[in-house]
């Protein structure tokens, strides 16, 4: 369990500051994911892009593709995929996206849910012993044609739950199938 939260942690930086690593550096602007949560092609050396299993359109050309819903042994729902600015102009209206988020995150993408409508219950994003959220920090504009890759991590719903709707600020919410 410690391990899933010390690798969900490394895309939280410091005071809002974003880290990245040698294999997956911050996109521009700012933008963080932990390397674990970034979705990985099948096959060592494969050039295929991640599977897409859902996707919602937002305002301006944004564009959220999930790649996964994954749930781990640890209780843990961790969601990841991309944001990508298809339209013509930078992109900066991720306020939004915080949810009600104070400071302890910055900005963040912590305004994610997950809405277990069988068993009528919502999860909100972990947090840190800090208070930060275990999800993608500092995004804070996205160039034209740019891609930024996100993840959440949420306390796992009961293992009968095999569906969720994912709820995005300012995107139209999609249902998700958890695996694992």
């Amino acid at each position: 369990m410690s391990a899933a939260l010390l690798v969900a942690l490394t895309g939280c930086g410091d005071a809002g500051t974003p880290k990245s690593s040698p294999s997956t550096p911050a996109a521009k602007n700012g933008a963080s994911s932990a390397p674990s949560a970034q979705p990985k092609p099948s096959g060592a050396q494969s050039s295929e892009p991640p599977t897409v299993v859902a996707t919602s359109k937002g305002e301006a050309g944004i564009v959220l593709d999930v790649y996964s819903t994954a749930r781990d042994t640890a209780g843990f729902v961790t969601v990841s995929g991309q944001i990508k600015n298809t339209g013509d102009k930078p992109f900066g209206n991720t306020a939004p996206w915080r949810g009600n988020e104070l400071k302890a995150s910055g900005v963040s993408m912590a305004g994610v849910t997950l809405v277990d409508k069988a068993g009528k219950k919502r999860y909100y994003v972990l947090r840190d012993t800090d208070g930060r959220c275990l999800c993608t920090t500092g995004v804070v504009i996205i160039e034209a044609g740019q891609s930024v890759p996100f993840f959440a991590q949420f306390p796992a719903p009961p293992a009968t739950t095999s569906e969720v709707e994912f709820s995005f600020p300012t995107f139209a919410s999609v249902t998700l199938k958890i695996s694992g």
